[in-house]
């Protein structure tokens, strides 16, 4: 897969890293002559460009009309909402990622402007933070479409109402789903004939408005 990415900061260096160790054919272009040695010093030399992202010659020189996702993570937004718009409008680029820094500014970044996926940082750790103080002992590890599911992890508690029976005597909303259990050096399957048991570490998908519920299942009755 063919990317361009704009913005060769921390954010743009490292998403340049993760897909060029995935295979994938990327260039990052950056305004900042002297950001150009620092991108050039950890990336292939021929992936970095010099130049303002959001001008179209720029943007025909990184080969955007071959390209088939841009993601535009500057600090920006003004200049990541030029950069979307140009993409799919000009160039119809198939994919469009672009990063949101003022959250007041999340609702411009929607498909009439280009964009694919607003990837709005501060609203997200913020979130994560509230979410994480409410969950007691459950840990999220991913969310999943769109914010809406998350994958968890919780330790069977020996008071929990789970402990000692099995996956298909226990009471969990249809939009959960037990997807392994790590006991000891083991990682198990669940079945509907698989016994939970305290200590067990349980891996799961739900639906956000179920959490709670599969934290009680999970977790002490008191």
């Amino acid at each position: 897969m063919k990317v361009i990415i704009i913005g060769g900061g921390q954010v743009g260096a490292y998403l340049a890293s993760l897909l060029l160790e995935r295979g994938h054919e990327i260039k990052i272009i950056d305004v900042r002559e002297t950001r150009i040695p620092v991108l050039k010093r950890d990336l292939p030399e021929e992936c970095v460009i010099c130049g303002n992202g959001a001008e179209p010659r720029v943007l025909e020189a990184a080969g955007i009309n071959q390209t088939d996702v841009v993601a535009a993570v500057t600090g920006s937004d003004e200049t990541n909402l030029v950069v979307a718009t140009l993409s799919r409008m000009e160039y119809g680029v198939r994919r469009v990622v672009g990063r949101v820094n003022n959250p007041k500014n999340a609702w411009l970044f929607q498909g009439i402007m280009g964009v694919d996926a607003a990837l709005n940082q501060a609203d997200l750790m913020a979130r994560l933070v509230a979410e994480e103080m409410t969950m007691g002992d459950m840990m999220t590890l991913l969310k999943l479409h769109g914010g809406q599911y998350s994958l968890v992890e919780r330790i069977v508690d020996p008071a929990s109402p789970a402990a000692g029976k099995t996956v298909k005597e226990i009471n969990l909303p249809l939009e959960c789903v037990l997807v392994a259990i790590l006991r000891k050096d083991q990682l198990l399957l669940p079945r509907g004939n698989t016994h939970l048991i305290a200590g067990d570490k349980v891996v799961a998908i739900a639906h956000n408005s179920y959490l709670d519920h599969l934290a009680e299942t999970l977790g002490s009755e008191k």
